[in-house]
């Protein structure tokens, strides 16, 4: 069984080939290779957390989600129909999607590391400073920022943007957080 991270698929979303210069001709090619990318690597057994941004409505969720390989869970996201920024503040929906992820939150710890959909900050996009975590100096996986960034500070995203439109498995994400934990600790040393 592998680990897996990914988010920001926007099934179904024709603006954001554009607006994040994705290689599709048209919303049906984006879908299919973006089910491929992730089929290719998840088998059955495998969990995949998946950090928001599915879909825009929960009718493209529930024609894609059962499509893809392993056992999800959604932390989810502010283009997710289900998630609290869309219903002043409180999950709507959870049962819907529930019907295709095992769980269904807003923020979970894992293993070192937190999960989150929104990351702790970003300079140049300062939407939803209510539901941005808090920052305790963890690691954090996000999506949300599509390909502004791999890493910035202690934030990996694992958006699909910048992982080739693929899920990221754990190693790949452990061998980046030992990346980030040196170089911030070889920072601190200098300037200590």
């Amino acid at each position: 069984m592998t680990t897996w991270f990914t988010s920001d698929h926007h099934f179904g979303h024709k603006n954001i080939i554009e607006y994040c210069s994705r290689p599709f001709a048209d919303v049906a090619e984006m879908n299919e290779a973006l089910v491929c990318a992730w089929n290719d690597c998840v088998a059955s057994t495998d969990v995949v957390y998946y950090l928001g941004d599915f879909s825009l409505k929960p009718a493209l969720m529930e024609q894609f989600a059962p499509r893809l390989n392993g056992r999800k869970i959604l932390v989810a996201g502010n283009h997710d129909s289900c998630h609290p920024s869309n219903h002043g503040g409180t999950f709507k929906n959870v049962g819907l999607y529930k019907k295709y992820f095992e769980e269904v939150v807003d923020e979970l710890q894992w293993s070192d590391f937190l999960l989150h959909h929104i990351p702790y900050y970003d300079d140049e996009d300062e939407r939803f400073p209510e539901f941005r975590p808090l920052n305790e100096g963890k690691i954090l996986l996000h999506g949300h920022v599509h390909q502004r960034w791999l890493t910035n500070g202690r934030q990996i995203n694992v958006g699909v943007d910048v992982w080739d439109y693929a899920p990221v498995s754990e190693e790949q994400i452990r061998e980046l957080a030992t990346k980030i934990d040196a170089e911030l600790s070889q920072y601190t040393d200098q300037h200590t």
